[in-house]
Parts: structure tokens; sequence; C-alpha cells
């Protein structure tokens, strides 16, 4: 006993471990949202946010860090010439008493010569360039710059909240979230409610040429979207669809090949002699189906919902396809457009947005986990 008792401990210790792995992205997501810009691409990776501190002229200056010195060299301030006034980094290579060796463009012509300098600091190598933050948080241009030894960097952990606010600020999330909700309930209503329909037809009447049809419905699923993306697309255009919600909800109205396999397999495990007795009594088809089916069959309709839910928050294709105005953008598409509109990727607000697009399916997930797990593991069960 006390052997299978450790067994099942092990066996536990390795699942928590597996759970811990797949965990690993989303936690990397998470993390990355609390970062400022310059913290979401370092290599070696980040796992936890910073900020940094150092002393300049008795100031304590938070400050980002810039580039590390290979070469030793200097600060220097031009003092003539058409860069004058400047405030620049010089490598020793570059220096030749008291003048740098500087390159001007002026118009499409590029000018090579020694110019005269100040130095403000000398620089060895291996010190980091330091950049004070501005009270932006993330405005391009810096207050100072400076280089400092490694080891006159103060950090101190930070999570930068105010990432997430500034999501809404750069797209209309609540918009995009508002499209994307209603077709993710019009499609689970439709999809739920006429698969198993559909499914009772299947697995409780008697008709000639179920099975045939049946096989049919479920050979159906090895069409690939593909095939038949451009006649969709033909279809919904003469209807005047292109470019409005109905194309990624109306279709699911009709049900879907592999809900109607999933609620018939739940059906068929509901004991015959429950209908037999209601027909027996009087009760229509119809009644049977909303009195006794559907109440005793909450658990796999649940997986249903659940299911096609998932697939139409996380869809990307069909949006893509279909709609053409910004205003009916759903979740996927508006946060590509905004990956893609930029120069560089703002990746510490993009994440901040996959965190809140990822959340609601997480806290669905928690709630709805013990009738999800129950619907799948009857599902298949014979009388």
């Amino acid at each position: 006993m006390p052997e299978k008792k450790y067994v099942k401990f092990y066996i536990q210790l390795a699942l928590i471990g597996c759970s811990l792995v797949f965990a690993i992205p989303f936690i990397w997501v998470v993390v990355t949202s609390l970062k400022p810009v310059e913290q979401t691409m370092t290599i070696p990776p980040n796992w936890i946010p910073k900020t940094y501190y150092v002393q300049v002229e008795g100031k304590k200056l938070e400050v980002k860090k810039g580039i590390v010195t290979r070469e030793p060299g200097a600060i220097v301030v031009v003092k003539d010439g058409p860069r004058k006034g400047e405030r620049l980094f010089i490598l020793d290579s570059q220096l030749k008493e008291g003048k740098a060796f500087l390159q001007v463009q002026i118009a499409d012509n590029v000018f090579e010569d020694y110019y005269t300098i100040e130095t403000e600091k000398v620089v060895p190598a291996g010190w980091v360039q330091v950049i004070e933050k501005t009270p932006e948080q993330y405005a391009k241009q810096a207050l100072y710059w400076t280089f400092v030894a490694p080891g006159e960097i103060q950090e101190k952990v930070k999570l930068w909240w105010s990432n997430y606010p500034q999501v809404f600020a750069k797209i209309p999330f609540f918009t995009y979230a508002k499209n994307t909700l209603i077709i993710c309930i019009l499609g689970v209503i439709g999809t739920t409610f006429t698969s198993a329909l559909v499914a009772y037809g299947f697995s409780r009447i008697q008709w000639p040429g179920r099975d045939f049809i049946f096989m049919l419905t479920l050979a159906t699923m090895m069409i690939p979207f593909m095939v038949t993306m451009v006649p969709l697309y033909g279809v919904f255009r003469k209807l005047g669809w292109i470019g409005t919600l109905q194309p990624l909800w109306v279709p699911y109205m009709f049900g879907g090949a592999f809900n109607i396999f999933l609620l018939k397999q739940f059906f068929m495990s509901i004991p015959k002699d429950l209908t037999d007795a209601a027909r027996v009594d009087g009760c229509s088809e119809l009644g049977i189906f909303f009195r006794m089916i559907l109440p005793l069959s909450k658990p796999v309709l649940t997986v249903v919902a659940l299911f096609h839910f998932l697939f139409a928050w996380n869809d990307f294709m069909g949006p893509l396809i279909y709609l053409t105005n910004k205003e009916t953008y759903t979740l996927s598409l508006g946060l590509q457009v905004f990956q893609s509109q930029h120069g560089g990727t703002e990746w510490h607000l993009l994440m901040a947005a996959s965190a809140m697009v990822i959340m609601p399916i997480l806290i669905m997930f928690f709630f709805a986990q013990k009738t999800f797990i129950q619907g799948v593991t009857l599902t298949g069960l014979k009388e």
C-alpha cells in the first residue's frame, strides 16, 4: 500500500510538471505585458520586469540600458563644423589630438573630416550606456544619456501596469471585444440548438436513410475550409454580407458535423425506456427533446458551447476574409492589424492586449471545467 501511495504521488507530480510546461507561454505573455518596451526582446530573456537607477551628479535617475561598449572611447561635445554642439560617443580609434573623425551628410553628399571636440567623459570598454526615462514612459527622446560602470546600476522589480490602459488608447479594444462577443454568442446559441436537434433525429428517431445521411454528414468534416472558401465568399457577396458580421455567425445556425456527432453519441447513452415511456404518455418528439433530452444533456451541451466559443473567439481566417471595415473587426484581426501598422511592434502593448484576450477563456474554463470534463467523459458511453 505505501508503494502505491508513492506511485500516485509521483504521477500527480509529473502531471503538475507537464501543466507548468504548457503554462509557460501564457506566463511569458503576462510577464512581457508588465515590462517596458526595451526589456521585451532582450537576450537572454528577462523573466522579471525591472527598472534601473543610477546616481548622476547627486541625482537618482530612472534609466533604461543601452549599448555596452566593446572598445574604450569618450563622450565628447563637437566644437566646430556642421555638427557643432552635438554630444556624441566616439571610439578611441576615431580620436586624434583633440579632434574626432566624423561623417557629415549635406544633401546627397557625405563628407568625412576631423573636427575639434571637447572631452566630457572617458569611457572604458565594458561600460553600459544608460538613458534617462522621460516623464512619458515610452517617449522616444531621452532627457539625458551617459555611460556608467555596470556596478553603478541599481535594479529594482517594477511592474508596468500602465501598459494596459495604453492598449485602449492605441486600439478600439472594446469595439473589437463587442464584435467578437456578438459572433461568439449568436454562434454558440445557433450551433448548440440546431446540432442538438439534428443529433436527436439521428439518435432517437427511426426514419429511412438515417444512417446514410449521418455518414454523409460526418464526411463533410473531411472537406478543408480552403475548398469551400471561394464559393462561400461568392454566396455571401451576392447576399451583400461582405463587410458585416453575418458570414461569421449565420452559417453556424445550421449545426456542425462534429457537434452533431458528439451530441448523438451522448443522446444514445440516455436509456430509451425514458423516451418510450414519454411517448406512451402521449408526449410529442419535440416535447421529449425539450423536456427530457436537453435537461439530461447539460454536460455535453456545455462542451459543444465551449468548443464553438473557443473557435469563434480565436478565429482569424474568417474575419480576415469577410470583414473590410475596422469598426467590425474582431479581437484576433484587430491585434494583427495593430502589430502590422507600426514600423516596430510595441511588444509590451501587444502582449497586454493578448493577455486580456486570453483571460476570458481561462475564466470561462475555470468555472465550467467540472461540467466540461463530465461531458467529455460521458460522451460515447453506450447504454
